[in-house]
């Protein structure tokens, strides 16, 4: 049985030992599968909880636990580098190759369906301190401000973006201001100009959907996948219904896309 830590909010701990760990996270391959990401339980504890201080930016108030789960040898599994292409392995090939690295900070194992409470070995405490923030090595590194990577309402955000303002942070121009530009794009619209102004709309928690919803049947493939993004976290009515139209998209990656932000709007 191979050896795993999944970190989790405190607050899932109760849960987790009654029924075990929901599947909850989108996996990073082309299927987009829901389960979880782990570790492997390795002899450096720093190296082992190197996810802890990354993930406690958005954890809440009481912090994370480890989750101790055992898997089978030969469980299907998905190991990588978190910004790469990850390889579908068994959960003992993730092991070794993780224990092999040099380096394994920022790998990541993913397995692709829940666990059940009889697979869970144990939950504890660990401390909050450990592992790196951002990305490895990002320690002396000037952290980056832009609206990907910042994250909303985190402490001292205000004053580093005071300090290190980006060209795209916002805020975004007013709603009547971006339909303007919109509309002197023409019809149907230069790609680059309409792309523009829905970046600023995706920064905007809601917008007016019926007038950004003809865009759907743009010709330029870059100003529907910009539509998909702009629209994906709003909460105005009638966001669903658009995302079921670009769903149909003839392009796999718009699709795709488009489905993502459907089933993060379900959860």
């Amino acid at each position: 049985m191979a050896m795993f830590v999944h970190l989790t909010a405190s607050a899932n701990a109760a849960r987790i030992q009654r029924s075990g760990i929901r599947a909850a996270s989108h996996g990073r391959d082309a299927d987009r599968s829901r389960g979880l990401y782990c570790f492997p339980v390795l002899p450096s504890y720093t190296l082992t909880h190197q996810w802890l201080r990354e993930l406690s930016r958005r954890s809440g108030p009481r912090g994370l636990v480890a989750v101790h789960l055992r898997l089978p040898d030969d469980e299907p599994v998905t190991v990588g580098q978190y910004h790469r292409d990850p390889a579908h392995v068994t959960a003992t090939e993730a092991v070794r190759r993780v224990a092999a690295l040099p380096d394994p900070r920022g790998w990541e194992v993913f397995v692709p369906r829940a666990v059940t409470r009889g697979e869970v070995h144990r939950v504890r405490p660990v401390r909050q301190v450990t592992g790196w923030r951002y990305f490895p090595g990002a320690h002396g590194t000037a952290p980056c401000t832009c609206s990907g990577c910042r994250v909303r309402g985190e402490y001292g955000s205000r004053r580093l973006r005071e300090r290190r303002p980006h060209p795209l942070d916002g805020p975004p121009p007013a709603a009547p201001v971006l339909l303007r530009q919109i509309a002197a794009a023409g019809d149907p619209g230069d790609p680059e100009q309409l792309t523009r102004a829905l970046h600023w709309f995706g920064l905007r928690r809601r917008g007016p959907v019926d007038q950004l919803a003809r865009l759907a049947d743009h010709p330029d493939r870059d100003v529907r996948m910009a539509l998909v993004w702009a629209v994906g976290r709003w909460t105005t009515p009638g966001v669903a219904e658009l995302l079921h139209r670009l769903a149909g998209d003839p392009d796999a990656n718009i699709r795709e896309a488009a489905g993502w932000n459907l089933s993060e709007l379900r959860s």
